[in-house]
């Protein structure tokens, strides 16, 4: 059965809710801060869920007289603010661990606490695998980005369970707090490589690899016109804007310059179906 974006953002937030709801379980029955942090993480991703179904959705309305180039860049508004919200969480993490470990408590039922955690650990990774495949498929940075989130997660939450499992045949009680930090040092590198990646898509950083693509099209025409120069490429959520100059000989008339950049335009269509493409027409300085 295939899935859309939206389908997949909406059983991500349903995930979500149910995933919290196991992690809140674990800390219940353990008093443990470390899978506390699991759980107010799991906060963050049931907002970021929530933002990333909004921006999905907008992105796919076509373009409209306020937005000539569609609206694709919300998914990168929203991998922005998902960034920033899991800097929010690390800073809580931290601000909770520093105060267990300067008023350490007993943890209890950590055997049950471990087995919930763990089933809501597997649960994420799911979601995780689902959403990357997804995201693949539609070219979305929205999805692309909650994926790599819940999968921090995953890995975060499996670092936890490993030190809780240590702190009870150990009786290191310290280690729950120091994980709970290290948790939240994890997070935080995570929220600032989305907040770069997210911020790069903003700024309009070209595109080499559609660029290179262009230059091979481009080429199977030689003969067609004189040169070709002044590339330029931006992305926009899953979609790539394109805009270079063609040089023709000064003898050709506008019906026939204008044939030939259609043409040219529908071959590199065809064959980069992402890119939006524009060709200006110029001929050849006189000498």
């Amino acid at each position: 059965m295939s899935i859309t974006k939206k389908g997949m953002a909406l059983f991500t937030l349903a995930g979500g809710l149910v995933i919290f709801g196991m992690k809140l379980a674990a800390y219940f029955l353990s008093g443990s801060v470390a899978l506390l942090s699991d759980a107010m993480e799991s906060v963050v991703n049931i907002i970021a869920s929530g933002i990333m179904l909004y921006a999905v959705c907008l992105a796919d309305s076509p373009a409209d007289s306020s937005h000539n180039y569609g609206h694709q860049k919300v998914e990168n508004i929203s991998s922005l603010i998902e960034g920033f919200l899991i800097l929010v969480a690390a800073v809580l993490i931290t601000e909770k661990a520093v105060f267990r470990l300067l008023h350490p408590t007993e943890l209890s039922n950590v055997n049950l606490a471990l087995v919930v955690s763990l089933m809501a650990t597997a649960l994420n990774g799911l979601l995780s695998w689902m959403l990357l495949r997804t995201s693949r498929k539609f070219g979305s940075i929205a999805l692309e980005g909650d994926s790599k989130h819940l999968l921090s997660d995953v890995l975060s939450s499996v670092a936890v369970v490993a030190g809780l499992i240590v702190a009870k045949f150990t009786g290191w009680a310290f280690l729950d707090s120091a994980l709970a930090i290290g948790v939240a040092i994890v997070l935080a590198k995570m929220g600032i490589d989305l907040i770069k990646k997210s911020s790069t898509g903003l700024m309009d950083q070209s595109c080499p690899e559609e660029e290179a693509r262009i230059v091979e099209i481009l080429k199977k025409h030689d003969g067609l016109f004189v040169d070709f120069h002044d590339i330029k490429t931006r992305r926009s959520g899953n979609k790539v804007f394109s805009e270079l100059h063609l040089t023709v000989k000064g003898d050709k008339t506008v019906e026939e310059a204008h044939n030939l950049t259609d043409h040219l335009e529908e071959d590199l269509q065809n064959e980069m179906p992402e890119v939006s493409i524009t060709i200006h027409v110029e001929t050849p300085p006189k000498k």
